[in-house]
């Protein structure tokens, strides 16, 4: 059977998102502060790789294995980073990582429509 072009798009989607997310993680400021020493900065980049690794997961789970679960986890993460970001905006303003963050949950939301709409409906078990 071929995958309907909404599951396509909420793949797509998805993967660009994390994308995003990984570049964003490798060019975070690393320089250790009287609040963040190195090993807290090492565990912090960790952390992030292996939640984008799980999510990347989810996507593959909810695309190609046709689970249904893992679209809800995806989009209560997209609810987390919004309330995340909401405060980040609020704290510091418009900066170049928080733009990047508003991109990457724009084209989650994206994708999240595209896999609760349209051809995708019957996709997910």
């Amino acid at each position: 059977m071929n995958m309907p072009r909404n599951v396509l798009w909420f793949e797509v989607l998805l993967y660009m998102s994390l994308t995003l997310d990984a570049l964003s993680v490798a060019f975070q400021d690393r320089t250790p502060s009287g609040e963040m020493t190195e090993s807290m900065i090492m565990v912090a980049t960790v952390m992030a790789g292996f939640m984008i690794l799980l999510l990347v997961f989810l996507v593959w789970l909810a695309a190609q294995r046709r689970k249904n679960w893992p679209r809800w986890v995806l989009a209560a993460a997209l609810l987390l980073s919004l309330i995340s970001l909401v405060q980040v905006i609020g704290d510091n303003g418009l900066q170049l990582d928080s733009v990047i963050e508003v991109v990457s949950c724009a084209l989650t939301a994206a994708g999240l429509y595209f896999s609760f709409t349209g051809d995708a409906v019957g996709w997910f078990s």
